[in-house]
């Protein structure tokens, strides 16, 4: 099914097919149609902007099997910037749009009319704004039709990230990564590669160091220091020990300040006592296990090279080690998972006790290979529920929410969420969910970023994402680090 899409703002013609797309998936909104075009188009969206008596007025009129729904939403016309402006007008458009496919199609979303991928932002803006936190949740409930518990899951990040907003102006974080796994998972979209026979796996480390030497140069010029490190992928835990223990003894060598260090070790398979023994010596606090799911078959559908015994015996080792910081991941939405395949997931990971836990909405991104044999995304209640028992098992383990970020093609309008265990928060999720502090990102794929003033202008230095063109053009990712880190910002004031 294909809505075609008409409005006199063409600037909005995005965001409202954004709002199309909660309700029927990819691929639906049609914004132009060529004369020859054969696409099935099933109805018509439109829209008009415009003002009067000292209002903004959007009218959204939906056209859809022989029925129709108009609604017009109107607000006070307020003084500010174009940017602003503008900023305003979209939210009015996209909310008189959600209300007339919300008639239509008697759906309810867990998250209303809202696409962005910070909620928690936007709610935090309005109590900087003035606004009490009874104000604030009055507007999420009526303003964008948010679902009372998804509210509730916003006010209880934002109470467990209290103390955890302000960094200094003189720390940053440190992202590096590491693009290799032993197979790709078909939801995957990251830049990064089977690691076969590991013909490029020391080419890349030797590259990745010169761009960590060079990093490390550039922060000192600039009196800049390193709080938290993350190691990412791919799947760092793909290196040998002995590769593992020449990036972590480089690495701290050039940042011995760092005091979060968390790694990656998502793919059981890939874990041993030699990598583990390794991480230990260094100072890593925090460690990443990731079942995904603790079901076989659904593990041989998604394309892991591990069975959920696997994952419960790489996590017992990890323990048995003296690792007192453990994550855990699962993913709502899989292939041919039901709810009771889910509860089982989450029963193993009662069991084990992680320290932390984040429940992810599968998300089929175009590079991903469901996108490419044309997966079709689920939209049922069903994953709602598995999201808010991942909720509840998060609960019993005595954790709270404290990061919540969304994406689109998300199946069912959902969200990712981090819980932890009080003392167990990871700093370096909240700074880059947040946005609250640079990052300055290392490897193949990974995009440096520099928050800039007390409106979090942000500036970002992207790295190229081949990893045999990263390889050949590492010295200028750390001179485009430079540019960065350089630029002067554009003052506020005036």
């Amino acid at each position: 099914m294909q809505l075609l899409i008409r409005t006199n703002v063409p600037a909005f013609q995005n965001d409202l097919g954004d709002v199309v797309r909660l309700f029927f998936g990819e691929g639906t909104a049609v914004y132009d149609l060529a004369p020859d075009s054969d696409a099935a188009i099933k109805g018509t969206l439109s829209h008009e902007q415009r003002e009067s008596g000292g209002l903004w007025h959007a009218s959204v009129t939906l056209n859809l099997g022989g029925e129709s729904y108009e609604r017009t939403l109107t607000e006070p016309v307020q003084p500010g910037s174009p940017v602003e402006i503008r900023r305003l007008t979209k939210r009015l458009a996209k909310r008189a749009a959600y209300l007339v496919l919300k008639s239509a199609t008697g759906r309810v979303l867990p998250w209303g009319s809202l696409t962005g991928i910070r909620p928690t932002r936007l709610f935090r803006q309005q109590l900087e704004s003035g606004r009490t936190r009874d104000e604030a949740r009055q507007m999420f409930l009526t303003d964008f039709d948010v679902t009372p518990g998804r509210v509730s899951l916003l006010e209880e990040i934002l109470d467990t990230q209290d103390g955890y907003m302000d960094v200094s102006p003189d720390t940053v974080d440190l992202y590096i990564g590491i693009p290799f796994c032993t197979t790709r998972c078909s939801y995957c979209s990251f830049s990064s590669g089977v690691i076969g026979d590991g013909h490029l796996v020391e080419p890349y480390l030797s590259a990745l160091l010169r761009e960590l030497s060079g990093t490390a140069d550039l922060l000192a010029a600039h009196g800049l220091h390193v709080h938290t490190a993350y190691i990412g992928g791919g799947t760092p835990t793909s290196l040998t020990a002995d590769q593992l223990e020449r990036l972590l003894s480089e690495t701290s060598e050039a940042f011995p300040e760092i005091t979060e260090w968390t790694v990656e070790a998502g793919r059981p398979d890939t874990i041993d006592r030699a990598k583990l023994a390794v991480m230990r010596r260094f100072p890593v606090t925090r460690i990443s296990i990731n079942p995904q799911s603790m079901n076989d078959e659904t593990l041989i559908a998604i394309g892991r090279a591990h069975t959920a015994e696997q994952c419960i015996l790489a996590y017992r080792m990890a323990r048995e080690m003296g690792f007192t910081d453990i994550n855990m991941d699962t993913i709502t939405a899989l292939p041919g998972e039901n709810l009771d395949m889910f509860r089982h997931t989450l029963d193993v990971i009662r069991d084990l006790r992680p320290d932390s836990l984040t429940v992810h909405t599968l998300a089929i991104k175009h590079s991903s290979r469901l996108h490419e044999i044309r997966y079709e995304q689920r939209v049922d209640e069903m994953i709602r529920q598995m999201a808010d028992e991942g909720r509840a098992c998060a609960a019993d383990l005595g954790m709270r929410a404290y990061y919540l970020y969304r994406q689109k093609y998300m199946a069912s309008n959902l969200e990712n969420v981090g819980y932890a265990l009080p003392g167990k928060i990871c700093r370096y999720n909240i700074d880059n969910m947040e946005e609250t502090a640079s990052v300055l990102a290392l490897g193949a794929g990974g995009i440096s970023k520099r928050i800039m003033g007390r409106d979090q202008r942000i500036l970002r230095a992207p790295n190229v994402s081949n990893i045999e063109t990263y390889i050949e053009r590492v010295d200028e990712m750390t001179r485009r680090k430079a540019e960065m880190l350089d630029a002067i910002p554009e003052s506020s004031e005036g």
